[in-house]
């Protein structure tokens, strides 16, 4: 086995990467019709994302909150940047004349049931994200899982197709039951997506270091919300992850299984477009849940 170099420490996480001709990073060279499609997603005005994340029924049925869709979520897409769903849900139940750009979940296979996930697939055909008129698609990829290399491959498959439609894909790293979640194995699975041709990577937000993940990417980073927090613990770390280089959330059962979602999502949103101190976001949340 050829022996790998000592990590980098040279992040220069004090310097943004030069974005010449377009506001993303890493985007200005991609064709007009890929970027235009970014530009959907990410707000050229502050560069960033508000993604509403519903995706979770793939693999986990109706969890608490996702169901019904057209009672929680429906309501809820005024206040999005973007809704990451599936196609299912999106044909079934959000209607057609949403303004708002679909970013498309489009692997799938192991349930919950399953005790190893990393087993998945390409779940749909890149042609139906151009029929269906997505702003983008998006992929597990379980670096350091048992089905490491498939998932790598099930990416770069669907990068290939998105380069020839113009429909950008977003890269999930996800992390197995028995992985440690910290900057070093995000900083590697972050930028192993990036340098396999995804245009945007989602990862979860770490206490320590994630600094250094954003800036050794290349391409934008969107922040996963993970567990139910606490909302003022959700949006500290919403706050602290744009405020270290994240391009936005893609947040769901913190925004859906809030006690007053559209609240939360209004909060959200003053966090990452206005750069809303937590304190004030929850001063937001809470007023604006008192008047219904």
């Amino acid at each position: 086995m050829p022996e790998a170099d000592k990590e980098g420490e040279r992040y220069s996480a004090e310097k943004p990467q030069i974005t010449p001709g377009f506001f993303l990073k890493g985007s200005h060279q991609l064709d007009w019709g890929m970027k235009n499609r970014l530009a959907r997603v990410f707000n050229p005005a502050s560069g960033r994302t508000v993604m509403l994340a519903v995706d979770h029924g793939y693999f986990q049925g109706p969890t608490t909150g996702l169901e019904r869709i057209d009672l929680s979520i429906v309501p809820l897409l005024p206040s999005c940047d973007a809704l990451f769903c599936t196609r299912g849900i999106l044909r079934s139940l959000i209607p057609a004349d949403s303004q708002k750009p679909m970013v498309l979940r489009a692997s799938g296979g192991p349930s919950i049931l399953r005790e190893e996930l990393s087993d998945e697939q390409i779940a749909m055909d890149i042609d139906d994200a151009v029929r269906l008129n997505a702003a983008g698609v998006g992929i597990q990829v379980f670096i350091g899982g048992e089905f490491e290399t498939r998932s790598i491959h099930n990416m770069t498959k669907l990068v290939d197709a998105g380069l020839r439609v113009g429909i950008p894909v977003m890269g999930i790293t996800a992390v197995g039951k028995n992985m440690v979640r910290d900057a070093k194995y995000f900083r590697l699975a972050c930028r192993i997506i990036a340098e396999l041709g995804a245009q945007y990577v989602k990862t979860y937000y770490v206490d320590e270091g994630f600094e250094t993940i954003t800036a050794s990417c290349p391409v934008p980073i969107v922040m996963a919300g993970g567990k139910k927090l606490p909302e003022l613990d959700a949006l500290t770390m919403a706050y602290n992850a744009v405020q270290q280089g994240a391009s936005g959330v893609d947040m769901g059962r913190n925004i859906f299984q809030s006690d007053a979602p559209k609240a939360m999502i209004a909060a959200v949103n003053a966090v990452v477009h206005k750069n809303a101190k937590p304190a004030e976001a929850l001063e937001m949340y809470k007023s604006l849940k008192a008047k219904g």
